[in-house]
């Protein structure tokens, strides 16, 4: 990780309109909510969010980040508070527009109907800030309980569509694209998790198998020029998360990470934070690292939000206003 970036380019980030278009929603629980539940239990800020700090596995996050969402994400009401705060800090740097996940698991935990987490997560967004909700699940979901519940999704009021969450070591199930399929078929957008522990096989069967033009991560992809061709020819979008790569050791260091590489290609990027609860990231941070790490200059980095406003759904008119804003930007 890098430094804050200062002066010019700070000021530019700032003021270029933004998206974020991989961000979970437990994952992006406020600190501040935990502190009204125990002041003293969560007095200091967290040890993952010092800059050189790294989770020794995947298990080890995802334990943190479901023991901490666990004791916040409780009822409807909760989602709507957790969301209010994310969304105003989200407008406060500059960001237009959101594509967000719940992960469906939460419906069977917490008991709470996932129409009622859907609605206290609409209900949350502010003027002047574009959201659209995804439920995720992951690769062994459709089990007794959630199997009724993800058929019914199909015709959830709001919903913008799926993503397949978790680890990648599981494998597809058939349920899996045969869902995917009737969700397209209804109108829904589909999204999956590829690529990022997982090699470049997995993006591969994403594009294929599952039919998704909307890679979560997918940076492993670079390990096969054949997998980053499919993805080109196929219009995909990888909606990377820099410093969440580095932090679970998916590249050992920002310098290293492919997003360059993939956008030299001609394979279209955006940017954002995932999960900013277990990583302490902004989406300021993830363009300033850009910025020290790989060098990206302005015209790159507004390339990245002009990303992002490419596949974000939308009327034509809107986006073409958010893309002028960019450029304005720029003069």
């Amino acid at each position: 990780m890098h430094p804050p970036i200062a002066g010019q380019t700070a000021d530019f980030i700032h003021r270029l309109p933004k998206t974020e278009t991989h961000l979970h929603i437990e994952g992006a629980l406020p600190y501040q909510l935990l502190q009204q539940l125990d002041s003293i239990k969560f007095s200091q800020p967290q040890a993952c969010w010092a800059q050189e700090f790294k989770w020794q596995c995947f298990e080890d996050f995802e334990t943190h980040l479901i023991e901490h969402a666990m004791q916040w994400f409780t009822t409807a009401e909760r989602y709507y508070e957790a969301a209010k705060l994310i969304f105003e800090r989200q407008l406060s740097e500059n960001v237009r527009y959101i594509e967000t996940s719940f992960h469906a698991g939460m419906i069977q935990f917490i008991n709470v109907p996932g129409p009622e987490i859907l609605a206290a997560i609409r209900s949350a967004i502010p003027k002047g800030l574009e959201v659209r909700v995804f439920m995720g699940m992951a690769r062994n979901s459709y089990n007794e309980v959630l199997a009724p519940v993800l058929e019914e999704s199909l015709n959830w009021e709001g919903l913008a569509g799926f993503d397949l969450h978790g680890v990648e070591y599981l494998p597809l199930e058939a349920w899996t694209p045969n869902l995917w399929q009737r969700a397209r078929a209804a109108g829904l957008v589909t999204k999956a998790h590829a690529g990022e522990f997982g090699p470049a096989a997995h993006v591969r069967e994403a594009i294929e198998v599952l039919g998704v033009r909307r890679i979560q991560h997918g940076v492993r992809a670079i390990e096969d020029e054949t997998v980053v061709q499919l993805a080109i020819e196929q219009d995909a979008t990888f909606d990377v998360c820099p410093i969440s790569n580095v932090k679970l050791d998916v590249v050992d260091q920002l310098q290293q990470h492919p997003i360059r590489k993939l956008m030299e290609r001609g394979l279209r990027c955006t940017v954002s934070t995932d999960d900013p609860f277990s990583f302490g990231n902004t989406i300021e941070d993830e363009y300033a690292a850009l910025s020290a790490g790989l060098d990206f200059s302005h015209n790159e980095l507004a390339q990245i939000a002009k990303n992002g406003f490419e596949v974000a759904l939308v009327d034509q008119a809107t986006r073409a206003q958010w893309i002028a804003e960019v450029d304005a930007t720029m003069r």
